[in-house]
């Protein structure tokens, strides 16, 4: 079966290839959409007679480019849209030009708007004395766009001058600015670079106050002269008026006077006053801020109780004071939900339903309370020298969630500049299966938090709380892997016992959008094991320290992860990632509890293997019944790099080359290659590489990727370890289905 499978699979590349060839030479041979006299827009090239001037930076700016490009090399949308006939009547022929791409056909008026767009794009650079030339290459139907970019020499100021007619604004601009100037002496002239000005101080002044500043009242006068790239730049701020027929005045500063709460809904739900006023960064007896009320804004946002908020200013009679009126609507107050679904592990078919109870406002300060109540069960056949029981679950878990720090010492001006949450959680586990029976107890205490404008992200987990009971385990299970001396594996028997998790941890995280990066640090029983050392805790018969009789788990563990982006344009990027993650058992533990375990393989690691299915080290497992645990480790190395590109519709694809391992910190008997030494672990780095393809629906993205091994550690032979050069379908393929992108 697995060879009549591996046939198949082949057979569907085989037959993918020949579809994208055939596509490839319709593209080629497209003259047929084409109109007499006109040409099919080939390609476009932008160059530059400066050699130090980049002019790829300009392409936005070209109106009209050629037909999309599957990873930035074939034209199979045009190859499709080509094989399609005239017959519009034909579903095949409406199907291939739906799919496909009209021929992008060379426009001259397009063309001479984007060498006047270029010009001006240029000149918004400080290159004033700029000229773009545009010339065409045709051959047969096919014709080349070529731009060439004269920027000559940039513009420089020479002289930065203010002329500020109002003396409040001076004032704040002398206190709150000097270290802050875009523009100076010597720096280049640009538009961008006047409007970034002018948008700077325009934010500035809107958070001092100036509640009808905009940046109209700010002006720039250039003055070059003949001949010189020195230009002399005058910003004038204009004095305030209300309208063209009202005399100027200096601009009017306002202080918030009062703010109140409006809820626009009838109903019997309410927000306690604290928790709105705890929400509302503006303050009452300060300035105006424009910032403030965008955070208020936000922090409304993310209360699960509200469902709209608006704010509204107006002025007293007294001059210079606002009212602010904050009006809001409330969600309604809990929902139920109910989500079945099935489930096939390995030919055994089975059925699972959750039933989850939301309250979105539960001591009237818009906390979430959440209680889900989870059953599974699985028919389970096959299992010699077990009784005969089925698969059954049974799960609870509430969860309380602040949207605000819960926590002492904190000052007021702080909980106003983040969003915040604290979580508090418990959870219960009942899972009953033929080799054991085994409960987990959880609860835990955590905090989020975040800064928008600098893009950081924050969570610690002051205590995370895990028991783990395993009240019964058959006796054959116990036979065959946890006691047989010929059979006995340290790491399978550890995970079958009971053992306490007491640990806490801290993590980070950076995204704007072209670098993201997460760091995570946890510690685990350091809090037990000095309670242990002090109080004289009991030992076990492995010399363990025990509390109520079960051993606890010590660890330290650290996780990094950076991905960056490179738009090569608006249909095609390029992203790297590495990823690094390192535990240690020590003090109470010589082996890392299962669920603390890195494992290396499947649709968000090494794609060219199954899940689980890598490592550690040349480990290559013995294809039993507890690979599972054998192929975990204590440190972990991903390296990918993918190639992204837009395929049509919602279609996208993706080529990738993923890289990396698990080892073992210490060398363990029944994991044998697999632990980490500095003169071995390159040779051991394995290498996969592959297709995907996503269907992204903007809300979530489905994600199914083809991955074949290209160099496999576990195998010394050159044959089996460098599989790229033998590819063999059976062994080397994975599959992969997931939801979101990998990273």
């Amino acid at each position: 079966m697995e060879t009549l499978g591996a046939h198949r699979t082949a057979s569907s590349w085989m037959m993918l290839a020949m579809a994208l060839f055939i596509a490839c030479l319709s593209a080629c041979s497209s003259a047929k959409y084409i109109p007499e006299k006109e040409y099919l827009l080939d390609k476009v090239e932008l160059k530059s007679n400066d050699k130090d001037f980049d002019a790829s930076q300009l392409e936005q700016y070209v109106r009209l480019k050629g037909n999309s490009k599957w990873f930035s090399l074939f034209k199979i949308p045009l190859g499709f849209y080509a094989m399609s006939g005239r017959d519009s009547t034909k579903w095949i022929n409406r199907t291939l030009k739906r799919v496909g791409e009209a021929p992008v056909l060379y426009d001259t008026i397009q063309a001479k708007a984007t060498q006047r767009d270029l010009v001006t794009a240029l000149q918004n650079m400080g290159y004033m004395n700029a000229k773009v030339d545009h010339m065409v290459k045709v051959k047969k139907k096919k014709l080349k766009a070529i731009y060439t970019l004269e920027p000559g020499r940039p513009f420089v100021i020479r002289n930065m001058t203010y002329d500020i007619q109002d003396e409040n604004i001076l004032d704040i601009l002398a206190k709150n600015d000097s270290a802050n100037l875009v523009l100076h002496s010597g720096s280049p002239f640009t538009i961008n670079g006047l409007d970034k000005e002018r948008n700077r101080i325009t934010a500035l002044l809107l958070d001092h106050g100036f509640y009808k500043f905009h940046k109209e009242f700010i002006r720039f006068e250039a003055d070059t002269m003949r001949g010189s790239r020195l230009v002399d730049v005058t910003m004038h701020i204009l004095k305030y008026r209300e309208h063209n027929q009202m005399p100027e005045t200096e601009h009017p500063r306002y202080i918030i006077e009062s703010i109140d709460y409006l809820c626009s809904d009838s109903t019997t739900s309410h927000v306690k006053q604290g928790a709105l006023e705890g929400s509302t960064a503006i303050q009452a007896g300060e300035p105006y801020r424009a910032s403030a009320v965008q955070r208020t804004y936000n922090n409304f946002s993310r209360l699960s109780a509200i469902r709209f908020t608006n704010l509204r200013f107006t002025e007293r009679e007294e001059e210079g004071k606002l009212d602010c009126h904050i009006n809001y609507g409330l969600n309604k107050p809990s929902t139920i939900s109910f989500q079945p679904e099935g489930t096939n592990t390995a030919g055994d078919l089975g059925a699972a339903v959750s039933l989850t109870y939301q309250n979105r406002n539960l001591f009237h300060g818009s906390e979430l309370l959440s209680v889900s109540l989870r059953g599974a069960f699985e028919a389970i056949t096959g299992l010699e020298g077990y009784q005969n029981e089925d698969y059954v679950e049974y799960g609870a878990e509430a969860k309380i969630l602040f949207p605000r720090f819960v926590a002492p010492f904190l000052s007021k001006g702080f909980k106003r500049e983040v969003n915040a949450s604290s979580e508090l959680s418990f959870s219960y586990n009942l899972q009953n299966r033929p080799e054991f029976h085994r409960r987990v107890v959880s609860a835990g205490w955590r905090y989020r938090w975040e800064k928008p404008r600098d893009k950081w992200t924050f969570k610690w987990d002051a205590i995370d709380l895990n028991y783990i009971y395993m009240p019964w385990i058959s006796s054959t299970f116990k036979r065959q892997y946890l006691d047989s001396v010929s059979n006995r594996n340290a790491i399978l028997r550890y995970n079958y016992e009971d053992l306490f998790i007491i640990r806490t941890g801290f993590g980070l995280t950076y995204n704007n959008g072209l670098h993201a990066i997460k760091a995570n640090v946890e510690l685990g029983g350091n809090i037990l094991r000095l309670a242990a050392s002090l109080m004289d805790f009991n030992r076990n018969s492995d010399g363990q320290y025990v509390l109520f009789n079960i051993a606890f788990a010590q660890y330290a563990k650290g996780d990094f992860d950076y991905t960056k982006v490179f738009h090569l344009d608006n249909q095609n990027s390029f992203v790297l990632h590495a990823g690094f993650g390192i535990a240690y058992p020590y003090g109470n533990s010589r082996i890392l509890p299962f669920e603390k375990r890195y494992f290396s393989g499947g649709a968000n690691s090494v794609r060219g293997w199954r899940v689980r299915g890598l490592g550690p080290g040349s480990f290559k497992g013995n294809h039993g019944a507890i690979d599972f645990i054998n192929q975990t480790g204590d440190m972990k190395l991903d390296l990918n790099l993918e190639y992204r590109t837009h395929l049509f519709w919602k279609f996208n694809g993706a080529f990738f080359i993923d890289g990396g391992n698990i080892w073992t910190l210490r060398e363990y008997e029944d994991q044998p290659g697999g632990q980490f030494k500095f003169n071995e672990f390159y040779k051991q780095i394995a290498v996969a590489y592959g297709l995907g393809v996503r269907l992204n629906f903007d809300y979530f993205i489905m994600r199914f990727d083809m991955g074949m091994k290209a160099i496999n550690p576990a195998y010394e032979n050159s044959h089996e370890h460098y599989a790229v050069l033998h590819p063999d379908m059976g062994r080397d393929f994975s599959f992969h289905f997931a939801v979101g992108m990998p990273f």
